[in-house]
């Protein structure tokens, strides 16, 4: 009985728009070499496809475990065009029946930030967490903007000064704040 089974599509755009997939896929034991091969033969034809943005694949963290495929796309209609590509569907034609889907995660708003890609943990926490943990990373850079740095832009438009802000807050958010507390609250995000 073969184990290679088309999976089933789900998607949800980001409120930017973008498309993002997270899809783990089992691999027989010494059959990893081949999957690799197939799956960096799938995310480079997927590449060549207008709209797509990104790629990565992560190998499992132990032996057995599943592997990470991720995918994103500018939107919607780049991702179904992908999705009912005739060479999408070449590439699962060429699977070998060693490695399967387990799982597609559909990440959506500020749920990629509580499931990175390679994370241990494929579900994001609930949804009370998430905006308890935003609200930690929130305040802090409202207190610093509001304080240090809004007093240095007041002679600036409205909304120049609106932007400059705007940048500030989404870049320490993103690259500083979140992967902080994600990293510090861990366990009570994601209880064992």
């Amino acid at each position: 009985m073969s184990k290679t089974v088309e999976p089933e599509r789900r998607s949800t755009p980001v409120p930017s728009g973008e498309v993002g997939l997270l899809i783990a896929r089992q691999v027989d034991p010494g059959h990893e070499e081949d999957f690799e091969k197939w799956a960096h033969g799938v995310l480079t034809a997927a590449s060549a496809f207008p709209g797509h943005l990104g790629y990565g694949l992560f190998r499992p963290s132990r032996p057995g475990e599943p592997w990470c495929l991720v995918h994103r796309f500018r939107d919607a209609e780049a991702h179904a065009r992908w999705d009912a590509s005739t060479e999408r569907a070449a590439w699962f034609r060429r699977a070998d029946g060693h490695h399967w889907e387990v799982d597609r995660r559909r990440l959506s708003g500020i749920e990629r930030w509580f499931v990175p890609p390679g994370s241990a943990h494929s579900t994001p926490p609930p949804r009370w967490k998430m905006t308890v943990t935003a609200v930690l990373g929130i305040y802090p850079i409202s207190l610093f903007s509001g304080t240090v740095v809004q007093p240095h832009l007041n002679g600036l438009p409205m909304l120049l000064r609106t932007g400059l802000v705007a940048i500030l807050f989404s870049g320490l958010m993103s690259y500083a704040v979140m992967p902080a507390l994600t990293s510090v609250l861990k366990r009570w995000l994601h209880p064992s």
